[in-house]
């Protein structure tokens, strides 16, 4: 029996809301993360640390270069020549081959310190490398930490705003309760539209600078800008007992930066024996094995040479002295920045130990300013119903209440960024995650 109009029709529709819903786009689970986590996604993906990565491991292949210059080089060459010569006084000429063969050996015996030293400079470049590493991981955490609590900043910011449109929403509500039955303005209506309308408007707001803030943190953990984030964590206060004495002495022995201006100081001490070296002979030995016939490949006929060379360059218009001072003024240079980088350390540890003290001060006051706020609030809101009260003094109220909790998420979010930005300023070394 054939199916009916209706049960072919009531199929179709099926298979055609089948595939519309089989067609519209999945939405991805927001991504749960802690600020480890987003640490230790940003160390895996940031492409800053990956570019320091591969210069520090250029340097390390240039280590390896200026090493072997020291040592032994051996090298084989195989020459085939085809050449004429006059047999007779007349034009005709015969022409033969020539199958040459040469072993070779040389090793440098001295070089007046140059080829040492361009060793131990190749390897100071290698520890600045390293501690630029260093330098870029601790960076990339405290970049980090400032976005991963610009996030909450602005989450708690939409909670505040949101707080402050039910706040008037509520209130609108208990105007207008109070016109229909005749004890208020039409005025007091309108007004209290309008501030539910500009809390609104501040709400919205907030909303997109969470949603930019979100973005921010995507792009520097790597992720996707449109990554749905759930951030496990929250804006809290943790006490910091290190004193300003103990924070200057630890960023003077842990920046990374006053130990690289260190190894670039000595690296230019070794560039000025690099150039002296130029006053100084150079001593080689060599040895080759030759071997040539007139048949292919030419091991006939084998004869060798030892040679030891010593060169002494006598005159060279001041070039080599016009070297040995460009290197030393590079060492002045040098030792003035590596003083001026130690004054930055000490005044960055300054600058964010006081502010991490300031904001922390703030922190009880603001606190208890959002509970005197909300009482406030509670009794202009009161003594409205009662008709006591003017309708100025529930937005004055609310006005007040808003921005005790804005102060106070702002006290807090002070308060860790310059924690994260002291312990970027005292060099705080990163543990990364294994697994």
């Amino acid at each position: 029996m054939k199916p009916n109009k209706k049960g072919r029709i009531a199929k179709l529709l099926g298979t055609i809301w089948i595939v519309f819903a089989l067609s519209q786009p999945v939405m991805a689970a927001s991504i749960e993360l802690s600020l480890d986590d987003s640490i230790a996604l940003a160390l895996k993906n940031n492409a800053d640390l990956k570019i320091a990565q591969s210069s520090r491991e250029k340097t390390y292949w240039t280590v390896k270069q200026a090493e072997s210059n020291k040592n032994l080089d051996v090298s084989l060459a195989h020459t085939d020549t085809r050449y004429s010569s006059p047999v007779t006084i007349t034009d005709n000429q015969s022409s033969a081959n020539k199958f040459n063969n040469q072993l070779s050996l040389s090793i440098p015996i001295y070089s007046g310190g140059k080829l040492e030293s361009q060793v131990e400079q190749a390897k100071l470049d290698l520890k600045v490398a390293d501690l630029t590493i260093d330098l870029t991981k601790q960076q990339l955490r405290q970049t980090v930490t400032t976005y991963y609590f610009n996030v909450l900043h602005y989450r708690n910011e939409v909670k505040v705003n949101q707080g402050t449109v039910d706040n008037y929403a509520a209130h609108l509500k208990n105007v207008q309760d109070q016109y229909r039955i005749g004890t208020v303005a039409k005025s007091d209506v309108l007004a209290s539209q309008v501030e539910l309308a500009n809390a609104e408007d501040d709400l919205i707001q907030a909303q997109s600078n969470y949603q930019l803030a979100v973005a921010k943190l995507n792009h520097v953990i790597g992720l996707p800008l449109v990554s749905e984030l759930t951030l496990k964590e929250d804006l809290k206060y943790q006490t910091y007992p290190a004193t300003f004495e103990d924070c200057t002495q630890t960023a003077l022995v842990n920046r990374p930066e006053i130990a690289e201006y260190q190894a670039k100081i000595a690296s230019a001490q070794a560039d000025i024996k690099i150039a002296k070296s130029g006053y100084l002979p150079t001593v080689e030995f060599a040895l080759s094995q030759n071997w040539y016939d007139k048949d292919f490949p030419g091991l006939d006929n084998s004869n060798w040479q030892a040679t030891l060379t010593t060169s002494l360059n006598l005159f060279d218009s001041g070039l080599n002295k016009s070297k040995v001072k460009q290197s030393k003024y590079n060492l002045d240079t040098v030792q003035e920045q590596a003083r001026q980088q130690r004054d930055t350390v000490l005044l960055e540890v300054r600058e964010y130990y006081l502010s991490m003290r300031e904001a922390e001060k703030r922190i009880d006051i603001k606190k208890v300013a959002v509970e005197q706020a909300e009482e406030s609030l509670k009794i202009a809101e009161a003594r409205y119903k009662v008709g006591v009260g003017t309708n100025l003094a529930v937005f004055d109220a609310v006005v007040a209440l808003n921005q005790a909790k804005l102060n106070d998420i702002k006290a807090l979010y002070d308060y860790n960024t310059s924690k994260a930005q002291l312990e970027k300023a005292i060099g705080t070394a990163i543990e990364e995650k294994r697994g």
